[in-house]
């Protein structure tokens, strides 16, 4: 197939596949008679595998450490294995700050009647300045710039 197929079936654009190959995760596909890559069905099955690796957010390095144990080096299941729970702690690690993230943003929310009045308990919020530098908004800071 040529890399127009392949990006279509592989569910990547064309310059994806052209990123990849150029980074050497894909092996160069053979040349037909008439100069063009010839992509086969184990270029399609190693794209794929890149595409969804990296939606699981698995970075380029651990992408190529995966597809060294799928190319027969000398990775260990249980090196995979490290390496994926690693990946899901730092995941986990994602979502309870978008948790707690989110917890702020509607406490901030609910302070905010929506009303006609320029003031804006939201607003006020982010503009609020903490004598503690880098500590983030937190919910309590809402309180406490209402209070000043």
């Amino acid at each position: 197939m040529r890399r127009g197929e392949l990006a279509q079936r592989s569910g990547c654009n064309i310059e994806t596949v052209r990123f990849y190959e150029k980074r050497g995760f894909l092996p160069p596909p053979p040349r037909t008679a008439g100069g063009h890559r010839d992509y086969a069905p184990d270029h399609l099955k190693r794209l794929t595998f890149i595409r969804r690796s990296r939606e699981l957010g698995f970075t380029l390095d651990e992408v190529r450490g995966l597809l060294a144990l799928v190319d027969g080096n000398a990775w260990t299941c249980a090196e995979v294995r490290a390496m994926t729970l690693e990946h899901l702690a730092d995941v986990r690690r994602k979502i309870a700050d978008l948790e707690q993230l989110a917890r702020i943003l509607d406490d901030m929310a609910a302070q905010c009647e929506g009303g006609p009045i320029p003031e804006c308990p939201v607003v006020d919020a982010l503009s609020f300045v903490s004598a503690e530098p880098d500590r983030g908004l937190q919910a309590r800071d809402i309180g406490a710039q209402e209070a000043a």
